[in-house]
C-alpha cells in the first residue's frame, strides 16, 4: 500500500510565506493575511484534468465523502450507509491514466497509473483511520494544499513508538493507581481516551520545531490530571495533597483570619481545575506550555485562552509588525468534549472571533476528545449535525477525524493539523474519536442509559494495552519491557504518596509544600491583600498635559474628509479645553487614555461600536467619509510624546463581534497576561452583560480567590432609567454587588474585596478610576455603572483642575450646595444620575436637604461616609433614594452596611424609590415619568 507524505519533518521548520506577514490598521487591529501561494495547476495539468473528467470526479468524491466510509469509530457503534459515490464503477473507469493534476503523487512514480493503483492510493489516504474534511473550504489554495500534502508519495518519518507507549502506559497506570488508592474520588480519568496524551505531545513537538515558544492550553476536566502529571510535570505529591484535602496554594496566601466563617483569603479550587506551567524540550527546542485554570462551566475557558494568547504576542507585534506574523511564537490549543463543542454557544462565538482583525491569534488548534456521548446523552440526542465538529465549518475550518485506538494515526493527524495552521494561520479541528470507560465520573453507572455501548467497552482491551500488544508483536518491545514501564511509574507514585504524608520534624509540616512563582511580566505587582498594596495612588495629571492630550485627540490629518457632525464635536471639545471647564465624559476619558499611553501603558477597549461610542459620544476613531480610511489621533500623539519606560503605549479600538461572552472572555484573558494593559469591555447597554454572566461569575469575580489570578479588566455598563423600557435601563448593579465579598460590618480601612463596583457622577471621577486601575501596584476588576444621560449634561461637566495633581477618585462626594451643614434636617444618599434630577428639583432657597453621593459601592466606604454624615449633626432623617425597583439597585447593599456604625446612633436609613418589580424599568413611558416624578417628590417633600 502506498504511504502518505510527510507534513512536518522532525527538526525542519516550514518557512512562513511573505504573504502571511501581519498587518494592522490605525485602530491597531492585527490579523494574518490569507495565503494564496500554493501553486495552481499548470496548463498541462488543467488539460489532463479535462481529458480525464470522470477520473477527476471520482477523486473529488473521495476527497469530499471519504470521511463517511473511513474507519474512525473505535467501538463501531455509528451506523453508516454505503457511500455509493465512492464506488469507482459509477464513473465507468478502466485501464490506465495519466494522473498528473488529478492526484498529487510527486515524481516517484512515472507514467500511467493502473486503475487499481489509483483506487488503492486514494482509499489509503481518504478511507483509512484518519478522515479529512477540507473540500468545504472556500479557498482554492487551502484545498490544493491538502491535496498535495495528503496524496504525495514520500514516506513519513517513523514515529517514536517507545515514547508513545510510555505516555500511554503512564496515563493508564495513573488512573489505576488513583482508583486503587482513592476509590471514591471523582477524578475524571482518561480511560478510553489515552490517545489524547500523545496527541498533545506530538502537537507540542511540531510546534517547537516550527519556532513556537509559548502554548496557551485550555481544556476541561476529563484527562486533566493525566496531562498535568504525564506531560506538564505536576508533582504527584501535590496532587495527593489536594486529594486528601490540602491546598494547592502556598500557606502564606491562605491565612484568612481568626473567624473561619468569615474567611477572606485565597480558598483554592477543586481537583479537576488544577493548573501548571512547564517548559518542555523536543530535540533541543524549548516550548513553554501553560495549562489555564478553568471553571466547571464547559468551554468558558476558551475565549480566555484566545485573549491570553493574543496578549502574549501584543508587544512583539506592536514593536515590529513587519518582522513578525501572528502565531509565529504563540500557539493557542483548545481541548473540547464532543457534547460541549456542539452544545455550548461560546464555542461558536470563539470560532467566530478567529479571523477578526482585533481578535485573531494566528489560528488555534482544536482537539475534540469525542466520547460519542455527553453526560448520559448519546450523540443522536446531543446534536443535529453528523459530526460534533460541524460548527467549525462556519469559518471553513478543516476537520480531521481520527480513530483514537491508533495512537500513531493520532500523532499524524496532529502533525497535519499544525502544518495547516502554521501555513494559513487559521483554526483547524481534530476530532479524536474515543470512548469513556466509566461514566461521567468514576462513581457513575453508565449502563443505566447506554447498555450496548458499555457492553462493548467492557469486552475490549484498553488503548494502552492494544498498542503495547502491537509493539510486542512487531518486536519493538518485549512483554517485560512493556510491563516494566507501568511498574516503574507505579513505584514513583507510591513514593510520592509517602512523601506527601511525611512530616518534616523541623517544621512539623508536610514534606511537600506548594510554591508560588510570580508570572513573567508581573514583577512589581504585589498581592492585593499585602501590606505593600497602594490603595490610593496619585492619579492627577498636569493641566497642560491634559489640554495637550485633549487637543491631540481631535487632530486629523490634512485632506481628511471629516463628517460634518463631528466638526461640532471637535469645536465643543476644544472650547471646553481652552476654558478649562465643562469637560464632558468622552473628553475626560480620552485624557485618561492619553496619559496612560504616555506612561507606556496600552489601552484596549472592545465592544460594539466602541470607536464611535454607542451613544455617539467617544469618536476616538475617525473615518474618512470619502475613502473610509480610519485614524486614531491619540496614537499619533502618543508615538510622538511617549515617555514611558517601554516607550509610548497604543490605544486599540476593537469594534467587536456581536458577542458578549466570548468577547468579554477574550478581554479578560488578555488581562491575565499583561498588567501593563488596560483592557476595557463596553456593553452597548448595561444589561447586555447578561450574555456574559458565566465569565463574570466564574472568572472576574472569583479568579483571585480560586486561582491567585489578578486582573485589571474594566466593565463599562451604561446604566440609568430614562424611559427606554425594561431591557436598556439597568446594568443589574445588584448582581455585581452580590458577587463582591464586601464586608457587612464597619471597616476602618478599605478591605481587600474581589472587585470594585462604582457609580461615578462626574467625568473627573471616571478619569481617576481609569488611571487608578494602572497606578495601583496590584490589579482588581472594576465595574463602572456608566452614565447615559450624563454624557453631555452641562451640570455634570468637570474642570481641568478636577484632574490635576493632588486630585484623586473620591468614593463619597459631599453636597457642594450646602454652606451651613448645621441647618440640614434631611440627608439623601444617592448614586448615579438621579443626583442631578434631585439637585435640580430641590428648593434652593431652603437648606434643609443635603444630597450625598455614593460613588463607590464596593468596597463600601464606611469611614468616608461616616465622616461626611458627621457634618450633619442636626439631621433627623437619613434617606437612601434610588430609581431602580426596591428589589434591585444598590439599596440592599447600602442598607445592610450603613447600620453598622455609619449612621449617627439611634438613626435609621429610610428608603424612597420604586416598589419591588419583576422589571428593571416600566415599559410604559407615561408610567415611567409618573413614577420618577413621584419618587423625586417624596425624597424632597
Amino acid at each position: 500500500m502506498l504511504r502518505q507524505s510527510p507534513i512536518f519533518l522532525r527538526g525542519q521548520r516550514l518557512r512562513l510565506p511573505a504573504a502571511l506577514r501581519a498587518y494592522h490598521d490605525e485602530s491597531f487591529g492585527y490579523r494574518a493575511a490569507r495565503v494564496h501561494e500554493v501553486p495552481d495547476y499548470t496548463p498541462e495539468q488543467l488539460a489532463n484534468r479535462a481529458a480525464n473528467a470522470s477520473l477527476q470526479r471520482y477523486a473529488d468524491m473521495l476527497r469530499s465523502h471519504g470521511h463517511r466510509a473511513a474507519n474512525i469509530d473505535p467501538l463501531g457503534l455509528v451506523a453508516r450507509d454505503p457511500v455509493a459515490a465512492l464506488d469507482p464503477s459509477r464513473y465507468h473507469l478502466s485501464g490506465a491514466y495519466d494522473v498528473d493534476g488529478i492526484i498529487f503523487a510527486g515524481q516517484e512514480q512515472e507514467g500511467p497509473w493502473e486503475l487499481k493503483d489509483i483506487v488503492e492510493h486514494l482509499n489509503a489516504v481518504y478511507v483509512g483511520r484518519i478522515a479529512y474534511e477540507y473540500m468545504h473550504s472556500p479557498h482554492k489554495a487551502e484545498r490544493l494544499w491538502f491535496m498535495r500534502h495528503l496524496e504525495a508519495l514520500e514516506p513519513r518519518p517513523a514515529p517514536d513508538r517507545k515514547r508513545i507507549h510510555s505516555l500511554l502506559a503512564k496515563s493508564e497506570a495513573l488512573d489505576k493507581f488513583l482508583q486503587l488508592k482513592f476509590p471514591n474520588l471523582k477524578r475524571y480519568g482518561l480511560e478510553g481516551g489515552e490517545s489524547m496524551i500523545p496527541a498533545l505531545d506530538s502537537l507540542f513537538r511540531v510546534a517547537a520545531q516550527a519556532g513556537v515558544e509559548h502554548t496557551v492550553l485550555a481544556m476541561p476536566h476529563r484527562g486533566r490530571l493525566n496531562v498535568l502529571l504525564g506531560l506538564l510535570g505536576y508533582p504527584p505529591a501535590g496532587l495527593f495533597r489536594k486529594i486528601k484535602g490540602g491546598s494547592e496554594i502556598p500557606e502564606e496566601l491562605t491565612e484568612g483570619g481568626e473567624d473561619v466563617l468569615d474567611y477572606r483569603a485565597a480558598e483554592g479550587d477543586v481537583l479537576s481545575h488544577l493548573t501548571a506551567v512547564k517548559d518542555l524540550e523536543y530535540d533541543g527546542r524549548r516550548i513553554e506550555v501553560e495549562l489555564l485554570p478553568n471553571p466547571s462551566h464547559l468551554e468558558a475557558i476558551n475565549p480566555i485562552a484566545l485573549g491570553k494568547a493574543r496578549a502574549k504576542q501584543y508587544s512583539l507585534l506592536k514593536s515590529s509588525p513587519a518582522d513578525c506574523a501572528l502565531g509565529d511564537r504563540v500557539l493557542c490549543v483548545q481541548v473540547h468534549g464532543d457534547a460541549s463543542f456542539t452544545g455550548q454557544g461560546v464555542v461558536m462565538e470563539g470560532i467566530g472571533l478567529s479571523n477578526l482583525p482585533h481578535c485573531t491569534t494566528g489560528g488555534s488548534v482544536h482537539l475534540v476528545v469525542n466520547n460519542n456521548i455527553g453526560y448520559t446523552t448519546p450523540a443522536h440526542g446531543a446534536r443535529s449535525s453528523m459530526y460534533c465538529s460541524d460548527i467549525g465549518k462556519m469559518v471553513g475550518a478543516p476537520v480531521l477525524h481520527v480513530n483514537g485506538d491508533y495512537p500513531e494515526d493520532v500523532e499524524r493527524a496532529m502533525e497535519v493539523a499544525f502544518a495547516y495552521r502554521d501555513r494559513f494561520r487559521k483554526d483547524v479541528i481534530v476530532d479524536l474519536l474515543v470512548y469513556r470507560r466509566w461514566g461521567h465520573n468514576e462513581l457513575d453507572v453508565p449502563d443505566l442509559t447506554s447498555p450496548k455501548m458499555y457492553e462493548k467497552i467492557r469486552a475490549r482491551q484498553s488503548v494502552p494495552q492494544l498498542y503495547a500488544s502491537r509493539l510486542v508483536a512487531d518486536g519493538t518491545l518485549t512483554p517485560q519491557e512493556a510491563e516494566r514501564e507501568r511498574t516503574a511509574y507505579k513505584a514513583t507514585l507510591e513514593a510520592e504518596l509517602a512523601r506527601e504524608a511525611a512530616i518534616d520534624p523541623t517544621t512539623n509540616k508536610p514534606a511537600y509544600q506548594p510554591e508560588w512563582k510570580t508570572p513573567p511580566g508581573w514583577e512589581g505587582i504585589v498581592w492585593p491583600a499585602s501590606r505593600d498594596a497602594d490603595r490610593e495612588p496619585r492619579t492627577g495629571v498636569e493641566e497642560a498635559t491634559l489640554a495637550e492630550i485633549g487637543r491631540a485627540s481631535v487632530k486629523v490629518p490634512e485632506e481628511f474628509a471629516l463628517h460634518d457632525k463631528l466638526r461640532r464635536h471637535i469645536k465643543h471639545r476644544l472650547q471646553a479645553i481652552e476654558a478649562g471647564k465643562g469637560l464632558d465624559w468622552a473628553t475626560a476619558e480620552v485624557m485618561a487614555f492619553g496619559s496612560l499611553l504616555r506612561e507606556g501603558n496600552d489601552v484596549r477597549i472592545s465592544g460594539q461600536d466602541v470607536g464611535r461610542g454607542t451613544f455617539s459620544q467617544r469618536h476616538a476613531m475617525l473615518v474618512d467619509q470619502q475613502t473610509e480610511r480610519t485614524v486614531v489621533p491619540l496614537n499619533a500623539w502618543a508615538e510622538r510624546s511617549g515617555a514611558g519606560k517601554s516607550g509610548s503605549g497604543r490605544l486599540e479600538l476593537a469594534n467587536s463581534s456581536l458577542s458578549e461572552m466570548a468577547v468579554l472572555g477574550f478581554e479578560y484573558g488578555a488581562s491575565w497576561e499583561r498588567p501593563t494593559l488596560l483592557p476595557i469591555w463596553e456593553a452597548q447597554f448595561g444589561d447586555f452583560f447578561n450574555g456574559a454572566q458565566v465569565i463574570i461569575d466564574t472568572f472576574i469575580s472569583s479568579a483571585e480567590t480560586k486561582w491567585l489570578r489578578q486582573s485589571g479588566i474594566v466593565l463599562l455598563l451604561p446604566h440609568g432609567l430614562d424611559g427606554a423600557g425594561p431591557e436598556h435601563s439597568s446594568s443589574r448593579i445588584e448582581r455585581m454587588l452580590q458577587l463582591t465579598n464586601d464586608p457587612f460590618t464597619f471597616q476602618p480601612t478599605e478591605p481587600n474585596v474581589n472587585m470594585h463596583v462604582t457609580f461615578p457622577t462626574t467625568p473627573a471621577q471616571y478619569f481617576h478610576l481609569l488611571r487608578r486601575q494602572m497606578a495601583r501596584n496590584f490589579r482588581k476588576p472594576l465595574i463602572v455603572a456608566g452614565p447615559k444621560g450624563l454624557l453631555r449634561l452641562p451640570a455634570a461637566g468637570s474642570s481641568l483642575a478636577d484632574m490635576a495633581p493632588g486630585t484623586s477618585f473620591q468614593p463619597v462626594l459631599d453636597d457642594p450646595a450646602i454652606s451651613d451643614p448645621s441647618k440640614v434636617d434631611r440627608v439623601l444618599l444617592v448614586s448615579g444620575k438621579l443626583y442631578y434630577e434631585l439637585a435640580k428639583a430641590r428648593d434652593t432657597s431652603s437648606p434643609a436637604t443635603a444630597i450625598v453621593r455614593l460613588e463607590e459601592l464596593a468596597p463600601f466606604p464606611f469611614s468616608r461616609l461616616r465622616a461626611v454624615l458627621e457634618r450633619y449633626a442636626n439631621a433627623s432623617r437619613f434617606v437612601y433614594v434610588q430609581e431602580e425597583p426596591r428589589n434591585q439597585g444598590a439599596w440592599g447593599h447600602v442598607a445592610a452596611r450603613v447600620k453598622t456604625g455609619v449612621l449617627p446612633e439611634g438613626k435609621e436609613l429610610e428608603y424612597v424609590g420604586r416598589g419591588p418589580s419583576a422589571l428593571p424599568a416600566p415599559g410604559l413611558g407615561a408610567l415611567y415619568k409618573a413614577q420618577q416624578a413621584e419618587l423625586i417628590r417624596r425624597a424632597l417633600a
